[in-house]
């Protein structure tokens, strides 16, 4: 078989390394403002105590991403304090949301146990182009 890579001459595997480095960067960027705003709206303020929580991480692996998050625009913080998105962060997580609901009601419309379908569309989010997510929404309609 060989290498995938060796086929399109376009694509080294430095360059598709750093193709997924980007996709699970903005994937994490994605679950963090979409968590963050959860929290927001479930108890009035988002800890970086609570994020380490519900992602099963430690707290330096929060504060790393939440650095990142500051240096990117889409959350504002100081040591000890809440965590707030900014518009940046607040529509990023509107985005999210909707597209983790077409996901997961396309899922339900196919048949999928909810539990399932909520758990994979988790991860069919981050993934899918704005032309399936369409697909996925016309065929919801439909259904």
């Amino acid at each position: 078989m060989g290498d995938p890579t060796a086929r399109h001459p376009r694509h080294n595997k430095a360059e598709v390394f750093a193709q997924l480095r980007d996709a699970h960067a903005r994937e994490v960027t994605e679950d963090y403002v979409e968590m963050i705003a959860d929290l927001i709206e479930e108890e009035g303020e988002a800890r970086s105590v609570a994020l380490a929580e519900r992602f099963g991480v430690t707290a330096a692996t929060v504060n790393n991403t939440i650095k990142r998050l500051e240096r990117d625009g889409f959350v504002t913080s100081r040591p000890y304090r809440s965590i707030f998105l900014t518009d940046q962060g607040k529509e990023l997580a509107e985005k999210c949301r909707k597209r983790h609901e077409i996901v997961y009601n396309f899922l339900i419309a196919l048949g999928v146990d909810p539990a399932i379908a909520e758990f994979d569309a988790e991860g069919i989010e981050h993934h899918v182009s704005e032309e399936t997510l369409a697909v996925f929404a016309s065929f919801e309609r439909k259904a």
